[in-house]
């Protein structure tokens, strides 16, 4: 009998890569995450989300499906009835499947659908919030740097010295269930936290766990050239040209505590696992959704359809069960988010119920040499006209208002051409970026890794771009649908009868309906109505396992 292990998901929201020390952030305050790396697990270093914002990015790595699979590419387009999740196949292969109510993945309006995927989902907002900003009137009016840039900076302590946020609720709650998990069934823990997505928010101690002069040097736009429309736009409405860069350094700083915050919840959630001895029977596995600008670019937050590495390089860390050969360190290959699901189906002995893109990563935990893919892709943005699409318009169709924090990007998303749909296609040296409208997009991520000169134009680059772009049609042409397990059939039980009855003749309608509804097709059913018509006695081989008389 297999022994499946506990599955443990850890899914910060909105963290990049390079906010951990062993990634190479001078700065970071990660030391959970960098000991965990190096002794008890893989790091991915060069791992990369499908989709640079939330919903499409988890609808992704939770089937293995590439966004344009089923037209997953926009904030409001979530998982329906009829697609699996890793949650609903672990769940009917026996797990127990707790999870936390942030969802952005499986479609709000339908009653039990999000019910359906888990054995227990843990509600939060059962505590009083902690205190908010030492400075809550930060924002200021419309005007403002501040109105637009997501920054609320350092939070209050309350009486016991500590802010508690739903997050740590969530992982309070993650850990009781541990302790109190079911005697039967192997266990998956679900963890989808909101830090470190903005606003920049944190306490003490992690606000003051950033040393601001060890932060590494910013991407600045006027450094840059050959940039997408989207992020020029996005800049245009913001009107954070009054930032100085003290105020950047602040915000990165801020970041940077949200996710040694993290850090420390990961921690917590580990130590459990410990004492409760099951640790060396997990598989856990931390990743992150899609990154953050934080300051780069001169932007705050995300954007929907551009494919800097601040947003669509992530964490993935992934320790696997005891007994599974393990190299711990960082893997510098190419990896994407489906492989997580690839993984997680792996690890736990389950079969997955339709076809994916993802790749197992459990050689790649054992030889940290191993090569695993030799281009990654990721995906976003809209056809001109589909205003459904966009942000900027609601439901209604009525415009975001300039009061909503997030106007400048859903303004900007309103731009046909910003917000034009594209394909970005990373190998080991180059970056290129495939747009239905305005410039293509290509770096040399050897010479030139923090993006800031667009070389599609250069000639010495011409013969680069025709391979990248016949690699990227052939990517599209494998990963353009896929097809259900299971076949449908291309009559109705009235149809078969129909057919059946022209062959067999009148008064052998209750045989023939018996075997349709017994399942015979109508190839069998043929051979059996003619043998009727005949007067012959059926051969039964070809009965095709239908029902004996």
């Amino acid at each position: 009998m297999i022994r499946r292990p506990h599955m443990i998901i850890f899914n910060p929201d909105e963290m990049r890569a390079d906010s951990m020390g062993h990634l190479g952030n001078p700065a970071a305050a990660t030391p959970f995450l960098d000991s965990f790396a190096q002794r008890e697990a893989v790091s991915f270093s060069r791992a990369y989300c499908q989709n640079p914002v939330c919903v499409p990015s988890r609808c992704s790595f939770f089937t293995g499906l590439y966004p344009h699979v089923n037209g997953h590419r926009t904030m409001t387009h979530l998982l329906r009835p009829g697609e699996s999740t890793l949650f609903s196949e672990l769940k009917n292969a026996g797990y127990y499947v707790w999870m936390n109510d942030r969802n952005d993945l499986l479609a709000g309006q339908i009653p039990g659908w999000a019910e359906s995927h888990a054995s227990e989902i843990y509600y939060s907002g059962r505590e009083k919030k902690g205190p908010g900003p030492l400075n809550p009137d930060l924002r200021g009016k419309p005007g403002s740097k501040y109105f637009y840039s997501h920054m609320q900076g350092r939070l209050g302590l309350d009486e016991n010295g500590i802010n508690r946020n739903g997050d740590d609720e969530a992982v309070d709650a993650a850990i009781c269930r541990i302790r109190n998990r079911p005697a039967d069934q192997p266990l998956c823990i679900f963890l989808g936290l909101s830090y470190p997505h903005p606003p920049y928010q944190i306490e003490e101690p992690y606000y003051s766990a950033i040393d601001r002069s060890r932060l590494p040097p910013r991407i600045k736009p006027e450094t840059c050239s050959g940039k997408s429309r989207i992020l020029q736009e996005i800049r245009r409405y913001s009107g954070m040209e009054e930032f100085t860069e003290e105020d950047w350094q602040e915000l990165r700083a801020v970041y940077l505590g949200m996710v040694s915050k993290i850090d420390d919840q990961f921690r917590r959630l580990v130590e459990a696992l410990k004492q409760e001895g099951i640790y060396d029977d997990c598989a856990i596995f931390f990743l992150s959704d899609h990154g953050d600008f934080t300051g780069d670019y001169g932007l705050p937050e995300k954007a929907q359809n551009t494919f800097e590495d601040c947003l669509t390089r992530v964490p993935l860390l992934i320790k696997p069960p005891a007994g599974t050969p393990l190299d711990p360190g960082i893997n510098n290959g190419l990896v994407e988010l489906v492989d997580f699901y690839a993984t997680a189906m792996d690890m736990a002995h389950v079969q997955s119920t339709h076809t994916h893109f993802g790749r197992s990563l459990t050689g790649a935990l054992a030889d940290r040499g191993l090569p695993v893919r030799p281009f990654v892709c990721c995906e976003g943005g809209r056809l001109p006209g589909e205003i459904h699409c966009d942000e900027y318009h609601g439901p209604d169709g009525r415009e975001a208002s300039p009061l909503d924090l997030y106007w400048p990007k859903k303004k900007a998303q309103a731009d046909d051409e910003a917000h034009s749909k594209g394909i970005m296609l990373r190998t080991d040296r180059y970056k290129y970026v495939s747009r239905l409208l305005g410039s293509d997009e290509l770096y040399d991520m050897e010479t030139d890794p923090q993006e800031k000169t667009n070389l599609i134009d250069s000639p010495a680059c011409r013969d680069t771009v025709i391979e990248l772009r016949y690699q990227l049609m052939k990517w599209l042409q494998a990963t353009d649908d896929i097809v259900p397990f299971e076949p449908d059939r291309r009559f109705t039980p009235q149809m078969l009868l129909a057919r059946a009855r022209a062959v067999a003749g009148e008064g052998h309608d209750e045989e023939i309906m018996a075997r349709i509804e017994a399942g015979a097709d109508i190839g069998p059913l043929m051979a059996y109505c003619d043998s009727l018509a005949k007067g012959h006695a059926f051969d039964r081989s070809q009965d095709n396992g239908t029902k004996k008389e």
